[in-house]
């Protein structure tokens, strides 16, 4: 969950660093530090906050060949300069910068304390280059660095320089880490965003790969105890999707890009999804796994797959999933949705049932990604970066996808194809600047409330709780969704006088939850309506015209603005969250 970059070669590595760390602030933004190696010695640079004004010449770095940046987002610890990396061994000599849990770190800090080494920080990071300094009372760097992997538990990638060595050594086991290969020159980095301006050549480490580089690039495997050579991979993602452009924050310049996005979900290759639908005809059990929005994606797809092919799938959220393992037989199949395609959770879902034989594909938007890798099959959003913490464009084309999938189950790809076109153009008119300025005034009533409640059945049920998440998640009110049907059973005993309260329509379901909508009125809830027809009900309404197996689609984006809207009237930072980083990557 924390951002890593570093750089080798001939430009100014701290000047590429510290713009780099500021393209990864989405991974994690509680503090930031750097390290510059300058000929035989380190000047070190830390800070508590955001690294996004930070410049090399305020932080008081030089110019030099070799630098690495991290901005943190804290487990172990609290929010301190002391706790941010990059964190250095007892003698000064070996620096490390961390992402991931060393789940057994306090058992070798009292192994090392034993040998005389001293901590001066709360992490469990601290250990690594102590660790490393330990073994080099015998070995040479490069060895240090292996046998200390035999120490470390749990998950982590790495980044790790010498005083006296003009090399870089890059390791992963379960967390997110990509070389970028330039000319006589590479980079290390969690996301490739961080250098894509540079460079689309990347090198994905495989796990427990150590990479050692300086004018070339070497890499060991310590699972096989062998050296392997690992392909150059071509991304297709443009630098330009990366930045800003004219808008003030990510998140709505990817709400904005969803029509394009989108667009490029229908010209997916038809031969790609009869792949995976094939997959899904011949398999006996089949489970949905995801976290977070993903999992939203993954109940939509229970109802779609239910309503277009006639099919139940299973899903269950990633980190529960260990409690259905012994359901999982070689005729089993997962279908695993991510949008960096290295959420901790799923990715351990994905292990357990290739454990027990099952097939496993993947659905990510992250080319390279762990969960692409350790599939049978992906199928890739194509989203293009996505740096708002928040999901918005990459949530939409996974909805896509799993409806083009039950469509073809139905023998009826074609047709879905020409529905989701469809909707791509009615999707302009969604993210448009008068919707955009509709939504403002709406947020304009609603910034002050403490709590709000979202309702729908059918396919408006994971709407409901999708919108909810994005509401909490950027502008910090409390918010629950609910199937309509729920609120006699309980729910409805929190409706006050003025309680805002979002209901979601459809065609299919607008009697039954117009009839719930009265329910919420008659307790004085101030009733938002969105769906394709107005209603006495309504307070206030948001047309979205029906767009049956895709009203999920078109409905969540004016949810989206609206979470949007809310935050900037509330004073919220839109594209980091207080407390949340872009990837989960740990447990």
């Amino acid at each position: 969950m924390c951002g890593i970059i570093s750089y080798i070669g001939p430009r100014d590595a701290t000047e590429i660093v510290v713009s780099g760390l500021k393209k990864l602030e989405y991974r994690g933004y509680d503090s930031f530090g750097f390290v510059v190696k300058n000929n035989s010695d380190f000047k070190i640079a830390k800070k508590v906050g955001r690294v996004s004004e930070a410049t090399a010449d305020g932080l008081g770095l030089p110019k030099s060949n070799i630098a690495v940046g991290h901005t943190r987002w804290a487990t172990h610890g609290g929010v301190t300069e002391a706790n941010a990396h990059p964190h250095v061994s007892n003698n000064g000599k070996i620096v490390v910068v961390h992402n991931g849990i060393i789940e057994n770190f306090q058992d070798q800090k009292k192994f090392l304390e034993l040998q005389g080494f001293k901590f001066y920080s709360q992490t469990d990071t601290e250990i690594i280059p102590n660790t490393i300094e330990y073994h080099m009372r015998k070995y040479d760097f490069v060895e240090a660095c292996k046998r200390s992997l035999k120490h470390l538990d749990g998950q982590y990638a790495l980044v790790i320089i010498h005083k006296d060595e003009n090399k870089i050594i890059a390791i992963r086991k379960e967390a997110p880490l990509v070389i970028g290969v330039g000319e006589g020159e590479f980079f290390v980095a969690s996301d490739v965003p961080a250098f894509l301006d540079y460079t689309k050549k990347v090198i994905f480490l495989n796990e427990m790969d150590m990479a050692v580089i300086d004018t070339a690039i070497t890499i060991f495997n310590a699972k096989k105890d062998t050296y392997v050579e690992r392909n150059i991979t071509n991304i297709d993602w443009d630098a330009e999707q990366a930045k800003k452009g004219n808008f003030e924050h990510f998140f709505m310049k990817e709400v904005s890009e969803q029509a394009s996005t989108l667009e490029g979900v229908a010209n997916i290759d038809n031969g790609l999804i009869r792949e995976v639908a094939d997959e899904i005809r011949n398999a006996e059990g089949i489970f949905f796994v995801a976290c977070g929005t993903a999992s939203y994606a993954c109940m939509h797809g229970v109802y779609i797959f239910a309503k277009i092919a006639k099919m139940h799938i299973n899903f269950c959220l990633a980190h529960e999933f260990p409690n259905f393992n012994h359901f999982l037989t070689p005729k089993s199949l997962v279908i695993a949705l991510s949008q960096s395609g290295e959420t901790a959770d799923t990715l351990i879902a994905m292990r357990a049932a290739k454990a027990a034989g099952a097939k496993v594909i993947s659905i990510t938007n992250a080319m390279g990604s762990t969960a692409m890798r350790e599939s049978d099959k992906t199928i890739l959003t194509r989203a293009g970066p996505e740096i708002c913490v928040l999901s918005t464009k990459a949530y939409t084309s996974q909805l896509a996808i799993l409806t083009l999938l039950a469509y073809e189950l139905a023998g009826k790809l074609e047709e879905g194809k020409e529905k989701l076109k469809d909707v791509v153009r009615y999707i302009y008119y969604l993210t448009s600047e008068n919707t955009r300025k509709f939504i403002q005034e709406i947020a304009k009533n609603l910034r002050y409330t403490p709590h709000m409640y979202l309702i729908g059945r059918g396919l408006q049920y994971p709407t409901a709780l999708e919108a909810t998440l994005k509401i909490k998640e950027v502008s910090y009110i409390h918010a629950e969704g609910f199937a309509g049907g729920e609120l006699k059973h309980g729910v409805i005993a929190l409706i006050e006088h003025g309680t805002p309260c979002i209901v979601f329509t459809s065609t299919e379901t607008e009697t039954e939850i117009i009839s719930n909508a009265m329910e919420l009125k008659a307790r004085g809830g101030y009733i938002i309506g969105v769906g394709p027809n107005n209603n006495p009900a309504f307070d206030v309404w948001i047309k979205v015209r029906e767009s049956e197996e895709a009203n999920s689609i078109c409905q969540i984006i004016p949810m989206q603005i609206l979470a949007y809207q809310l935050a900037i009237l509330r004073g919220c930072d839109p594209d980091k969250p207080r407390n949340l980083a872009k990837s989960v990557t740990v447990k």
